[in-house]
């Protein structure tokens, strides 16, 4: 049996995320998830990728308001209403996709700029824009925020144990910064996973998320090392890509919870299959 026993959501894209016992699951992905970015002075989006100082900042959705603060001192914070009027709509760009977005406020942008120590802007995605994931593995012209490029990715807590056995030190979850985690099964189910339901929703296993240098950051000192990918290129490699969860995709929104079972409608083969080795 497989059981939720984790739900994450991530408000700023690679700012610190935080756990939820239950959430509601839009068009989008999870309520809140990714739907700020930081941009810098060309509207070009920022990511942990180049500036591992943003791990340092915390997210918190909290009396209506998404307050960005500092891990060592939580006093030291910005809040700014989830009620806000917009402020110009611009185009930024995330990856290879332009998309619109809308300033948030020049405190922000401030606070920010002095704690990253780099020129930068908060942004929020509207409504009316709708960023389109890979039409190569959509299946019926979904949407995301700010992710990657998916409005969802699981992991199963058996593949972080299982990698952690093969570390010198243990790391934890959220060096993979995943929106559902799960127990149940043995190490990276997830990847055989092509069609499951959880709480009435159908979802969908799409693609085995690609990891990158994100994964060797310690997300409460921002210090870099060479673990995880070190240990995984020996046995999550392939097409010179390292995976390590499975990014998913919907047909229906609702909630989820902490608890929920995750019940496995079809199965698909791994590329780490044995026989595809």
């Amino acid at each position: 049996m497989y059981t939720i026993s984790q739900l994450f959501i991530y408000p700023v894209k690679s700012l610190g995320g935080f756990e939820v016992v239950e959430t509601e699951l839009t068009d989008r992905g999870f309520k809140y998830d990714r739907r700020w970015m930081i941009i810098d002075s060309n509207n070009n989006f920022l990511t942990q990728r180049e500036f591992a100082q943003m791990s340092l900042l915390q997210t918190a959705i909290f009396n209506d308001q998404l307050i960005i603060f500092n891990k060592d001192n939580r006093e030291d914070k910005i809040a700014v209403s989830l009620h806000y009027e917009p402020a110009a709509t611009i185009k930024v760009t995330i990856w290879e996709d332009e998309c619109s977005a809308q300033y948030v406020s020049a405190e922000a942008d401030k606070w920010l700029t002095d704690k990253l120590k780099m020129n930068c802007r908060l942004v929020y995605m509207p409504d009316a824009e709708k960023r389109k994931v890979d039409e190569q593995y959509a299946l019926h012209n979904e949407v995301t925020n700010f992710s990657d490029g998916y409005p969802l990715m699981m992991i199963g807590q058996a593949s972080l144990d299982e990698l952690n056995g093969r570390l010198p030190e243990p790391i934890p979850m959220d060096r993979f910064r995943p929106n559902i985690v799960f127990t149940g099964g043995k190490p990276f189910e997830e990847d055989t996973m092509k069609h499951i339901k959880i709480n009435a929703i159908d979802l969908f296993g799409v693609k085995l998320c690609s990891r990158c240098n994100v994964t060797t950051i310690d997300q409460r000192t921002s210090l870099k090392s060479k673990e995880p990918l070190k240990t995984l290129s020996e046995y999550r490699l392939k097409n010179n890509k390292i995976y390590f969860g499975q990014n998913l995709l919907f047909q229906s929104t609702g909630t989820m919870q902490v608890g929920n079972i995750i019940e496995l409608e079809e199965r698909k083969v791994s590329v780490f299959d044995e026989h595809n080795v």
